[in-house]
């Protein structure tokens, strides 16, 4: 149980420059706070006393302004940055060392019952204030750009972006090597905006071939 602590407080240590101390983290830090309250609480889920497991989940939403059902699935080392308006779904899941900024949602679709919402793999960054919605699968090493609404699956090592998010970076163009070394959310290509460039430079093109056309036919 130290040792799993001591991994948390870690792992926020290595990803957060304004952490000075593990004793500020644990005392001070909402996103910390969050964590802990849930691992409690999904105990009390997961052994069917779930009544009690909402009441430590709602008592550490008032707390730290970040919601997470009981029922969610976390693995070690999840860093919730900032925290206030993060909303994490009954049957999300989230691997190891991933990091989740302000605004972010994990949720569902709709009233389906079941598997509704998604599920992050390892090492994945999560952008403020984006939007997640739906049961697929976020693969590893994958990063969700700041105000992204993603709504199908994102690969492995990929980068999305955008409304509704497309995938801007895949593999060998992956942005760092791991949620320690880059946590750069808001640098990314606009698939948009490149989109409208091209556009933009095709009709500058076309514009060009036809007034050589016009001065050639002597019109």
């Amino acid at each position: 149980m130290f040792d799993e602590l001591k991994a948390e407080l870690d792992s926020i240590m290595a990803r957060d420059p304004a952490a000075r101390s593990r004793f500020e983290v644990y005392f001070l830090y909402s996103g910390f706070k969050a964590v802990r309250a849930h691992r409690r609480a999904n105990w009390f889920y997961r052994h069917n006393m779930k009544f009690i497991a909402r009441l430590i989940s709602q008592n550490s939403r008032h707390r730290t302004g970040i919601e997470i059902h009981p029922g969610a699935t976390i693995g070690r080392g999840l860093f919730i940055d900032h925290g206030m308006g993060v909303v994490i779904g009954e049957t999300a899941e989230i691997g190891d060392n991933c990091t989740i900024y302000q605004g972010v949602t994990l949720g569902g679709t709709g009233k389906d019952h079941g598997k509704r919402h998604p599920t992050l793999g390892n090492n994945v960054l999560v952008g403020s204030g984006a939007k997640v919605l739906g049961p697929f699968r976020v693969g590893d090493n994958a990063r969700i750009a700041a105000g992204a609404v993603v709504l199908t699956e994102v690969p492995d090592n990929a980068t999305a972006v955008g409304v509704p998010a497309k995938v801007v970076k895949l593999n060998g163009e992956r942005v760092g090597s791991s949620p320690c070394e880059s946590l750069d959310q808001i640098h990314y290509t606009d698939p948009v905006e490149e989109r409208l460039v091209n556009l933009d430079q095709r009709l500058t093109e076309l514009s060009n071939a036809f007034d050589e056309f016009e001065n050639g036919a002597g019109i």
